[in-house]
């Protein structure tokens, strides 16, 4: 199998380096904007660069994998459906409805596979704690809370190109609430704040985030995050039901310390990153997607999961933006839908 890999920056080396080994993947056609890159990289992994996006697709894969920037997502998936090649993209498809729809219109018109970049479906905790509620362990579940932290912010000129923390971030936490509960959101009360430096506000972003948001069974749902979490990287989420009470996360590198006299001590190596913290479960999803192309697997999240993931963002900025409940119907999900109070239509 010949996989290309469009985009060779931090993400695209992390998953060249996983697909290098792969027994199943007998080379790589790497590319990049930056052909330096590009080339070091496959020089140090033994595979082939390639000048541009055109070579990829003119030398022949069996699928590609985009890692580029947001806003080459689209076109690129659209290009690969229009190859009739399958596609492992990172998320989001595109920071924007429209964007979204259109390539997802592309993927179903060539009835090709397009497997989206959510790494947290592939995480021991998570697997744990979706098997937790679907097997009745914790009875009616009532609450979820569930956050991420990021250590350190972006880069200042990163933040207008991220689509802001609602969709760059908490989309994660989105998609996996979906997946963990099996059920829908149905609406949202979102709020940030942006006190923190100035490169948030210059960007018309916020720095700290938290949403409620109702699933469509009842139970209560918090999401919060934060780009200054200065004792270390922290993803977690607290499911609580009538019978018991699990949380995914927690364990002896959760930066968190406790107050109480005969509580844990803190932890002397805390998460650092994203990586560090999901390394196993960026790996998995590879292995999978190798998979998904040999035809031995389901896709295990297409791009309709990474647009209710989008739409659940969508509601959550509009409603810091706006400063009301907002409804997931309000949100379109598919191409020619419109918002029902007329705010939006693609």
């Amino acid at each position: 199998m010949r996989i290309g890999v469009i985009g060779t920056g931090r993400i695209g080396t992390i998953h060249a380096n996983t697909l290098s080994r792969h027994r199943e993947v007998g080379s790589l056609i790497l590319t990049d904007t930056n052909p330096l890159r590009a080339q070091e990289l496959a020089h140090r992994l033994g595979e082939t660069a390639a000048p541009g996006v055109d070579e990829v697709f003119q030398w022949g894969v069996d699928a590609v994998v985009i890692t580029t920037a947001t806003s080459a997502h689209a076109e690129l998936i659209g290009r690969a459906a229009r190859s009739g090649l399958p596609v492992f993209c990172e998320k989001p498809i595109a920071l924007d409805l429209s964007g979204t729809l259109g390539a997802l219109a592309e993927v179903e018109a060539a009835g090709t596979v397009l497997q989206m970049g959510f790494q947290r479906r592939f995480d021991a905790g998570y697997v744990g704690a979706r098997e937790a509620v679907r097997s009745g362990r914790l009875g009616r579940l009532h609450t979820v809370r569930a956050l991420t932290s990021d250590q350190s912010p972006p880069p200042p000129e990163w933040l207008p190109l991220s689509g802001g923390l609602f969709r760059d971030t908490l989309i994660h936490d989105f998609d996996v609430l979906r997946w963990v509960t099996g059920r829908e959101v149905t609406d949202v009360y979102a709020s940030g704040s942006d006190a923190g430096p100035p490169m948030f506000r210059a960007a018309g972003d916020v720095d700290t985030g938290a949403a409620v948001l109702t699933l469509d069974d009842g139970t209560l749902a918090t999401a919060t995050a934060t780009r200054l979490n200065g004792a270390g990287y922290d993803v977690r989420m607290e499911l609580a039901g009538e019978r018991d009470t699990v949380v995914v996360g927690l364990d002896d590198r959760t930066p968190v310390a406790s107050t109480e006299p005969t509580g844990p001590p803190p932890c002397d190596k805390p998460w650092s990153g994203f990586f560090e913290r999901f390394g196993s479960a960026y790996e998995a999803e590879l292995r999978a997607f190798v998979e998904v192309v040999r035809g031995e697997l389901p896709n295990p999240c297409d791009g309709r999961e990474a647009l209710q993931a989008l739409r659940i963002a969508e509601a959550c900025e509009t409603s810091r933006r706006e400063r009301r409940p907002v409804a997931l119907a309000e949100v379109p999900d598919r191409l020619g839908a419109a918002y029902e109070g007329g705010a939006l239509r693609v």
